[in-house]
């Protein structure tokens, strides 16, 4: 059978002397592996097409569950991440996220879509690595179902308090007067752009700025939560705290 869709290279394997592995976040059918034969041959126009964080439109051709690529042509290359050690590791590290969580097939558009876009932004612009990291490690989260509830303090109901309290291991709120035990404390500009991340609609994900140092807390927050969430550990984001 054959497949035509977009999506975006998010692991890579040379195999053999002229062939390459690929694993793909594809628009329509989900994360697939499939076989790039005869990439390193200087004939081959599939090379750049099928290579990490290449962007492209795909030919598949599908016997049973292997996946063969027959045509490739990119539509956009992250350039941008190779020129950056810490802005590449946490491009690789979105990329593990997505291979872990393996969206089906109608979570599919929905995972590429963050992902090309935190991509834009953590390449193409000047806005805090951290931040943009935050931001995809939440949503992301949101998507697989794992979204925390942060509308209010899960005991008393009350929205806000000069410091709240979130509960890795479910997700939940809480204020001062009801916290419990094992709660990490987060600031009211964290827990506001948290909301903003779970909650706003994506047109307007990234519209929002907040202080570095609040993003780096943000950005710690986040990346505990995902990790205590999906129990596994990341190897990718071990190297990123590793360099910063």
């Amino acid at each position: 059978m054959r497949i035509i869709t977009d999506g975006l290279v998010i692991k890579e394997t040379n195999v053999r002397d002229n062939d390459r592995l690929i694993t793909v976040i594809t628009r329509d059918i989900g994360v697939i592996t499939a076989v790039v034969r005869g990439v390193k041959s200087f004939k081959s126009k599939r090379g750049s097409a099928t290579s990490l964080l290449a962007y492209s439109n795909f030919n598949f051709e599908q016997k049973g569950d292997t996946y063969t690529v027959t045509e490739a042509s990119i539509n956009k290359m992250f350039f941008g991440a190779g020129t950056d050690l810490i802005v590449l590791s946490i491009a690789q590290y979105f990329c593990e996220l997505c291979n872990y969580l393996k969206p089906v097939q109608n979570e599919s558009e929905e995972f590429l879509r963050l992902i090309l876009n935190s991509l834009h932004f953590l390449t193409e612009s000047n806005r805090n690595p951290e931040l943009i990291k935050a931001i995809t490690e939440l949503r992301i989260a949101v998507i697989a179902g794992y979204a925390p509830d942060l509308l209010a303090c899960q005991k008393c109901g009350k929205f806000e308090d000069t410091v709240m309290y979130f509960k890795l291991d479910d997700g939940s709120l809480y204020c001062n007067d009801c916290r419990k035990e094992n709660c990490v404390s987060i600031s009211l500009t964290v827990l506001k752009a948290l909301r903003h991340i779970i909650y706003s609609k994506f047109e307007s994900l990234y519209s929002f700025e907040i202080p570095d140092s609040s993003a780096k807390e943000l950005s710690s927050l986040c990346e505990k939560y995902i990790t205590y969430q999906t129990e596994h550990k990341f190897t990718t984001l071990d190297f990123l705290r590793g360099i910063i």
